[in-house]
C-alpha cells in the first residue's frame, strides 16, 4: 500500500507496507503532502524504493493528521439506508451534506474531547471513509472522479445528537466542536484499492462492533459524492469528503472509539471529558 503521512514533528512522509521515508527523499520537488496530492491523483507518486534513505518502520514513528490544515470538510448524513432507518429518518433523494470547520479536525489518538454536559450530554461517534481531493476541479463527470481524488483515509466523526434533535438547523453546531473529526494516520492512494464497493466500514466502541456495512450499500457512492459536490463549488487539493457512516454509538469519557475500513486502515481515539 502506497501511503502519504505526516509525523507529529512535522515531517511529510511517503510509505508502504515496509515503512516510511521523507517525501522529499523520494522526489525533491515534493516537500509537503499538499504538493503530493495532485501527483497522487494523477497516479504518478514515486515509491519509497527510489528514496535516498532507508525506510523507517511504521511502529517507530508517531503520526499526526495527514493534512496540517485540511481544506473544505464535507460530511454526508444518512448515506446508508440502514442508518437512516435506525434514526427513523426518511431516505434522502440526494446527498444530505453539511460542512465542518478545520478546527474540528484532529489526528490519530485524538483524544476526542467531549464538551461540558451543560452544552451537550449525548455525543455519538461514527466511522466513515473519507476521500481526499487531489486536483482543483468543478463539474466533474462521475466517470472521471478517479482523476481528481488523491486517496482515502478512515475518520471518526462525532455528533452532539441532543443539540441536533432540538432543531435540525443546529446540525453545523452539533458537528463542529473541537476534536469532532479524527483522521487516520495516512492517506492510501487510490490505485492501491481496486474497488471500494465490497469493503466494510465498522464503528467500534470499546472493542465491540457497534455498526458495520459495505460501501456498496451507500445511497450515493463515493464517485457520485465527488461529482455532485463539484457542481456546488470548486473542489481543491486538501478538501475532504467524508462519505457517511453505517451507524453511530453514544460515547462517554473513558471509551475508546475506532473506525475500521478494510484495506484502507483504521484509526482509534480515547474519549475524555
Amino acid at each position: 500500500m502506497l501511503r502519504l503521512a505526516r509525523t507529529v514533528d512535522g515531517r511529510h512522509m511517503l510509505g508502504d507496507d515496509r515503512g516510511f521515508v521523507p517525501l522529499s527523499s523520494a522526489d525533491s520537488s515534493l516537500t509537503t503532502l499538499r504538493d503530493a496530492l495532485p501527483v497522487a491523483a494523477a497516479g504518478d507518486l514515486p515509491t519509497p524504493e527510489g528514496a535516498s534513505v532507508t525506510r523507517v518502520p511504521e511502529e517507530h514513528l508517531s503520526f499526526a493528521a495527514p493534512l496540517e490544515r485540511p481544506g473544505k470538510l464535507w460530511g454526508i448524513g444518512l448515506n446508508y439506508a440502514d442508518h437512516a432507518s435506525d434514526l427513523n429518518e426518511d431516505r434522502p433523494t440526494e446527498p444530505a451534506s453539511f460542512m465542518k470547520p478545520a478546527t474540528a479536525a484532529t489526528g490519530p489518538g485524538g483524544p476526542i474531547r467531549l464538551p461540558p454536559t451543560d452544552i451537550t450530554d449525548r455525543v455519538t461517534a461514527e466511522a466513515e471513509l473519507a476521500l481526499i481531493i487531489g486536483q482543483t476541479c468543478s463539474d466533474v463527470d462521475e466517470a472521471d472522479v478517479d482523476e481528481v481524488v488523491a486517496g482515502y483515509v478512515p475518520v471518526i466523526d462525532m455528533t452532539a445528537e441532543d443539540i441536533l434533535e432540538r432543531n435540525p438547523r443546529f446540525l453545523t453546531r452539533a458537528k463542529s466542536f473541537d476534536s469532532f473529526l479524527v483522521f487516520g494516520h495516512s492517506i492510501v492512494t487510490t490505485e492501491q484499492v481496486d474497488s471500494l464497493d465490497r469493503l466494510s466500514v465498522r464503528t467500534v466502541v470499546n472493542g465491540e462492533v457497534a455498526a458495520e456495512n459495505e460501501i456498496r450499500n451507500m445511497m450515493a457512492s463515493p464517485r457520485e459524492l465527488v461529482a455532485f459536490h463539484s457542481t456546488v463549488m470548486t473542489l481543491e487539493p486538501g478538501d475532504v469528503i467524508s462519505t457517511g457512516t453505517p451507524g453511530a454509538k453514544r460515547i462517554t469519557p473513558g471509551d475508546t472509539v475506532s473506525a475500521e475500513i478494510e484495506r484502507i486502515g483504521s484509526v482509534s481515539s480515547d474519549v475524555v471529558g
